[in-house]
C-alpha cells in the first residue's frame, strides 16, 4: 500500500515538471513574439483596437508566469520533499526487515521453547508418575510403620506385666521360706533294739535350710503351709527286725521293716509327699523289738525339702 502511495506522488510529480518545462518554453517564445511585434509597432502604423488588445496581453502575460514560476517553486519542494519521503520509506523498509527477522527468531525461539516445554511436560509427567509411587509406598511404610508401632507397644505392654510378673515370682521366691535339710543317724553301730518305741534322734545334720528339724528332738517342724518331699533310709546289721514308723503329729503315716537273717548289712527306703500345714512335726519312730545300724558311712538317714507353698 505504501509502495503504491509512493508511485502515485513520482507520477504526479513527472506531471508537473513535464507543464513546468512546456511553460518555459512558451515564456521563452512569447518573449520573442513580444520582441518582434515591438518592431512589426514601430514600422507599421497600428489602429486603436489593436493597441487596446496589446495592452490586454502585456497585462495577462506577466501573471501567467508569476504562476508557472511558483509552480516551479512547489516543483521544487515536493522533489526535496519526495527525497525526504524516499529516505523515510527506505528507513520504514529496514526496520521492517529488522522486524521480519526479530519475528522469525521470535518465531524459531518460541519453537524451541515449545519443544522444550513438550520435553519438560513429559519429565513433569515421569516425575508425577514417580512421586505418586513415592508417595503411595510412604503410604504403605506409614502404615506399616504404625502397626509396628502398635505391635511394639503391645509388646511393651507385654514386657512390663512380665517383669511386673518375674518381680512378683522374685518376691514370692525371696520371700517364700527355704527348706530343705539331710542327716545320718549317729555314729553308734547298732541302735536297738529296745523293749519300748523310741524317737529317733538323728544326729548327724550335713543339710538344715531353714532349721526346721531339730536334731536335740528328732522332729521336723512345717514352718509354712505347703507340700513337702521326705525321705528315709533304714540299714541293720544283725540279726533280727529292721524298721521304722514315720509319724505326722501324733497320726502314723508309714510303717516299713524287714527281717535280717543273718548278721551283715541289708537296708530299705521309702519316701512320702505330704501337704502339711505351718507347725505339723514330722518324726520317725524305731519300734519296740527292731533295731537299725549308722556309722561313719551314713547307712541311716533322714531328708526332707518343701516342694511348694499353699
Amino acid at each position: 500500500m505504501r509502495g503504491w502511495s509512493v508511485r502515485v506522488v513520482l507520477g504526479s510529480l513527472s506531471l508537473l515538471l513535464t507543464l513546468c518545462g512546456s511553460g518555459v518554453q512558451a515564456e521563452g517564445g512569447g518573449l520573442g513574439e513580444v520582441g518582434e511585434l515591438s518592431e512589426f509597432q514601430k514600422t507599421t502604423p497600428r489602429g486603436a483596437a489593436e493597441e487596446s488588445t496589446e495592452q490586454t496581453a502585456e497585462q495577462t502575460t506577466p501573471d501567467i508566469w508569476a504562476e508557472v514560476r511558483t509552480l516551479r517553486d512547489m516543483v521544487v519542494e515536493l522533489k526535496v520533499e519526495l527525497g525526504n519521503l524516499e529516505a523515510r520509506v527506505e528507513d520504514s523498509e529496514s526496520q521492517v526487515d529488522d522486524l521480519k527477522a526479530e519475528l522469525l527468531v521470535t518465531k524459531l525461539h518460541l519453537q524451541l521453547l515449545q519443544k522444550e516445554n513438550s520435553v519438560q511436560a513429559t519429565e513433569l509427567i515421569t516425575l508425577e508418575t514417580r512421586l505418586t509411587a513415592t508417595e503411595s509406598k510412604t503410604s504403605d511404610l506409614e502404615k506399616e510403620n504404625a502397626d509396628l508401632q502398635t505391635r511394639l507397644n503391645s509388646s511393651e505392654s507385654e514386657l512390663l506385666v512380665s517383669k511386673s510378673r518375674i518381680d512378683q515370682l522374685e518376691r514370692e521366691i525371696a520371700e517364700k521360706p527355704k527348706v530343705a535339710f539331710y542327716t545320718a543317724l549317729s555314729y553308734a553301730g547298732n541302735v536297738g533294739p529296745y523293749n519300748t518305741d523310741i524317737i529317733l534322734k538323728y544326729s548327724k545334720v550335713f543339710t538344715n535350710i531353714g532349721n526346721a528339724y531339730n536334731p536335740a528332738t528328732g522332729f521336723f517342724t512345717a514352718p509354712v503351709k505347703g507340700v513337702y518331699y521326705l525321705q528315709f533310709t533304714a540299714c541293720g546289721y544283725q540279726a533280727g527286725a529292721i524298721g521304722v514308723q514315720m509319724y505326722k503329729n501324733n497320726q502314723q503315716i508309714m510303717f516299713n521293716w524287714e527281717i535280717n537273717e543273718n548278721i551283715g548289712l541289708e537296708h530299705f527306703s521309702n519316701s512320702v509327699v505330704l501337704e502339711l500345714m505351718a507347725g505339723d512335726e514330722i518324726h520317725l519312730v524305731l519300734p519296740t523289738g527292731f533295731s537299725l545300724y549308722d556309722d561313719g558311712s551314713n547307712y541311716s538317714t533322714l531328708s526332707g525339702s518343701l516342694l511348694l507353698t499353699l
